[in-house]
């Protein structure tokens, strides 16, 4: 995928591509949300090499205590990359303040892309919408897709759950109470600040890596926990 989708000028602004010759193994890595012990940790297990790519979903800042320490983490990294999500917008737009962020992780977070691919994968922070075709989405749509309903409530039917199509994405943004898989999508926010797994996939083998939290951070509420189903069939 990738160069024969024809995203719409702001998203192409904000594309990344990556050549995925020049790795090994790529690793796709859920919702961080400010947990850098839990990060350290999926990333000892995972044991990453020189040609090792860590792909974040976004979401690396707020609600947990270490933003700024997960924000150092995947900038300095050669191996790391990250879409932005919906908290690094609010950051960026000046509608959250994040203790300990710096100008410079604050600039950083603003030069996030909105979507990176490579062959027939996508990564985004939110996700797609299976009723339009991608070249009509906009950043928006990318960030902050979650369900068909108004406003993108923690309410049936999830995008993932009727996303048929070509390519597959990978997002975070749905807290869900498993990762996700299908032949089309694979959520990985596991709620790693709610007391949840953080998890990555490898790309190569379709293998979840994933850790326990040594901390709640926060509460949330079941109804804002997915159960995902089955996906639909095409």
């Amino acid at each position: 995928m990738t160069s024969s989708v024809a995203f719409d000028d702001e998203v192409r602004q904000h594309h990344h591509q990556i050549d995925a010759d020049h790795w090994e193994d790529i690793y796709v890595v859920g919702d961080v949300h400010g947990c850098r012990d839990a990060l350290d940790r999926l990333v000892d297990r995972i044991a990453p090499g020189e040609r090792t790519l860590l792909v974040f979903v976004g979401d690396l800042v707020r609600k947990g205590p270490e933003s700024h320490d997960v924000v150092d983490f995947v900038r300095s990294s050669p191996n790391a990359v990250s879409v932005q999500g919906n908290n690094e917008r609010k950051v960026v737009d000046g509608e959250k303040s994040v203790p300990g962020l710096t100008a410079a992780d604050r600039a950083y977070l603003e030069s996030l892309p909105v979507v990176v691919t490579w062959e027939d994968e996508m990564v985004v922070h939110g996700g797609v919408d299976p009723r339009k075709p991608l070249g009509d989405h906009t950043a928006d749509d990318l960030l902050e897709m979650r369900s068909f309903t108004p406003g993108n409530d923690y309410e049936r039917p999830y995008w993932f759950e009727q996303y048929g199509g070509s390519p597959r994405v990978f997002f975070g943004h749905t807290v869900l109470e498993a990762p996700y898989e299908s032949s089309s999508a694979v959520g990985l926010d596991t709620g790693c600040v709610y007391g949840g797994e953080l998890t990555a996939y490898h790309c190569g083998t379709g293998a979840f890596v994933s850790v326990e939290p040594t901390e709640t951070h926060q509460g949330r509420s079941a109804d804002s926990i997915v159960s995902p189903t089955a996906p639909a069939e095409h």
